[in-house]
């Protein structure tokens, strides 16, 4: 046993002299992650009667006007416009009401419907109808790049030109939605006036004839750009009562383009000249003092 006392002295001994171990450091907490940015929200389609704020806003000085959505004009003039055909079956239908009675309206026509369907292009045409521009498959122009636009409209240009001969001048774009800048770029590459509207019966979505017919005739005045759409069934079978009972008001169908070129430009109103303030002390010495009544007497 004693033997073993040297040896356990020198364990502890060693133990005692051997260096402690750090004590751990703890790992730095990570740092508070930084409040995220809000992603933007997704871009909304525009709902198919959704105008520019600056549609009716004047051009600039020395800038022709290239946006219309509605015309000031002398006497009851007004243009219906047909969108998104042509249709194999309505257009052909709604091309004999109309040729009934000799009224001649505006069709802006899809590249893709217009490519497949030339004859119909050609019998619009024909019948004295002016035809226009709706892009070649009814994108959302306002949110494509210039080369994408470009390709939407030219392809669309040239299939009404190889269809029938004709040069579209005006266009409108699907669901009203063209920036600005969009307007002034097609204006200097095709001459395109950008056309829109002031009457919408809301015919893509309320599918119902009588609905259509009465809001067209709820809104037009002397003036108005009527939408409406062709590849609907029921816009077709509306278009007889409602054209009858627009005739009858007393408006005259005229294209668009004829339209336009009646517009007349909207005199500005002319200020009220406000009334010169009279001092109320020079009024009550102007006025003759008023005669006092004298006091009845009493009777005997």
């Amino acid at each position: 046993m004693i033997r073993f006392l040297p040896v356990l002295f020198l364990s502890l001994a060693a133990a005692s002299a051997a260096p402690k171990p750090a004590p751990a450091t703890p790992a730095p907490a990570p740092p508070a992650p930084a409040a995220a940015t809000p992603a933007p929200p997704p871009a909304t389609a525009l709902p198919a009667t959704a105008l520019p704020a600056d549609a009716s806003a004047p051009p600039p000085a020395g800038m022709p006007k290239s946006t219309f959505s509605q015309c000031h004009v002398e006497g009851p003039y007004v243009a219906m416009t047909f969108d998104d055909g042509p249709h194999g079956a309505n257009t052909p239908r709604l091309l004999e009401m109309l040729r009934q009675r000799k009224i001649h309206a505006t069709f802006f026509l899809v590249g893709q419907c217009v490519a497949e369907f030339p004859d119909i292009v050609k019998k619009i045409v024909a019948d004295g109808h002016e035809i226009a521009n709706h892009s070649w498959s009814h994108p959302q122009l306002s949110t494509m790049s210039e080369a994408t636009v470009r390709d939407q409209l030219q392809k669309t240009h040239d299939a009404i030109i190889a269809a029938c001969g004709v040069t579209p001048t005006i266009m409108r774009p699907p669901y009203g939605a063209f920036t600005a800048r969009q307007r002034a770029w097609a204006h200097g590459e095709w001459g395109y006036k950008c056309i829109l509207w002031d009457v919408d019966p809301l015919d893509w979505k309320v599918r119902n004839s009588e609905h259509v017919k009465t809001e067209i005739l709820k809104q037009t005045v002397p003036g108005s750009i009527i939408l409406s759409h062709d590849i609907h069934k029921t816009t077709v079978d509306a278009m007889p009562e409602t054209l009858d009972a627009l005739l009858a008001k007393g408006f005259k169908f005229v294209t668009v383009s004829e339209l336009i070129a009646m517009d007349k430009p909207v005199a500005p109103k002319p200020k009220a000249t406000p009334a010169p303030k009279t001092d109320a002390s020079e009024t009550a010495k102007a006025e003759p003092a008023a005669t006092p009544v004298p006091a009845a007497k009493p009777k005997p």
